[in-house]
């Protein structure tokens, strides 16, 4: 049974025997798996499952008779327990997945023992495998989403309601929490940190965005493959925050030249398709642009013309010739002003 992190707790509060005897999370937000994999324990606690054990599966020579072994004991006094199994991996090798589908079938009987599995964003093909299934099938499985950046300045206004704190109302108010998100997107455990911060500083109650001005630390931390989302929206402020931020952390140049080029290429090559008279819906499936970004195209596409494209393929070739230490005439030197320069380029094209 899969179910979403957000109704993990209506879950464990609606479980009138108790919670289940196996769980599954998968996903790399570290933040969101600690605080599911807490509430989980809580239950379990509540529910008498006093004693605990814990294994991290790490290398080809994990012994996974222990943890089977460990299942199949009672503790000393007869009392419940929670078993916690580590994959860091995502793989769990030939070995695990028979243990793991061994387990999954024990847990169907067994109510003395709550196993939580922990493991990072699954690919298609892991969530495929006989493993996975039989975790899903027995148990409850949690999927482990990202917060997106669209969705940050809400997080964070739970999270203060939590501690009895909130944002001023109106404009200024939803002003201060876009300031925060901007401050601590893509770092997560940042931002939960500095919502607790706020909580030692102040008092109750209503926060102004002079407050958060000064309380919160700048600890953002950009993903050059997110940078994409920023561009394509057309938004020139963000766009130009993230690649100041890049480059402060030390990001390769010709990575973030490539990111923006890819984009570029893509938007080419369905030009192309369009203009040799296919839809855009089969254009975009042709060139495999899925998800989030094919949304974009599609507002996109319909007004950008054959020639602006040429245009931006040819400035993101020569802005490639700068990031390699080559000169261009019409082009500033010094490789991040002009990746600057044709993110932004693009940014208007998007907006």
């Amino acid at each position: 049974m899969q179910i979403g992190l957000s109704s993990l707790a209506a879950h464990l509060k609606n479980s009138q025997s108790g919670p289940r005897s196996l769980y599954t999370l998968h996903g790399d937000e570290a933040l969101l798996q600690l605080e599911g994999a807490d509430s989980i324990r809580a239950a379990a606690r509540a529910a008498g499952y006093t004693e605990r054990s814990s294994f991290t599966v790490q290398g080809a020579h994990f012994d996974w008779a222990e943890v089977l072994n460990a299942g199949q004991s009672m503790g000393l006094f007869g009392d419940k327990q929670i078993i916690e199994i580590r994959i860091p991996t995502g793989k769990p090798g030939k070995e695990g997945s028979v243990a793991l589908q061994r387990i999954a079938e024990l847990s169907r009987d067994n109510d003395a023992v709550l196993t939580l599995v922990s493991l990072p964003r699954l690919d298609k093909a892991t969530q495929s495998s006989a493993w996975f299934a039989a975790l899903d099938s027995f148990g409850v499985t949690i999927k482990i989403d990202p917060v997106e950046r669209g969705a940050l300045p809400q997080w964070i206004a739970q999270k203060l309601n939590l501690q009895n704190q909130r944002m001023q109302a109106g404009a200024e108010g939803q002003h201060a929490l876009q300031f925060f998100a901007d401050r601590v997107e893509g770092n997560l455990l940042a931002a939960h940190q500095e919502v607790q911060k706020l909580a030692l500083l102040y008092p109750e109650g209503e926060l102004s965005l002079t407050q958060i001005e000064s309380a919160v630390m700048n600890v953002a931390r950009y993903d050059v493959f997110k940078l994409s989302d920023a561009v394509l929206a057309g938004k020139a402020d963000r766009t130009q925050r993230m690649l100041d931020g890049l480059q402060a952390e030390g990001e390769a140049a010709v990575l973030v030249h490539w990111a923006l080029a890819e984009d570029i290429r893509a938007m080419k090559r369905v030009v192309d398709s369009m203009s040799a008279g296919r839809p855009l819906a089969m254009a975009l499936r042709e060139n495999r642009v899925w998800g989030a970004k094919e949304k974009q195209f599609e507002r996109i596409m319909p007004n950008v013309q054959s020639s602006t494209i040429n245009k931006l393929l040819q400035a993101a070739h020569q802005v490639d010739g700068v990031v390699k230490g080559l000169k261009h005439a019409d082009w500033p030197s010094e490789p991040w002003q002009a990746l600057h320069r044709l993110a932004q380029m693009v940014v208007r094209v998007a907006s």
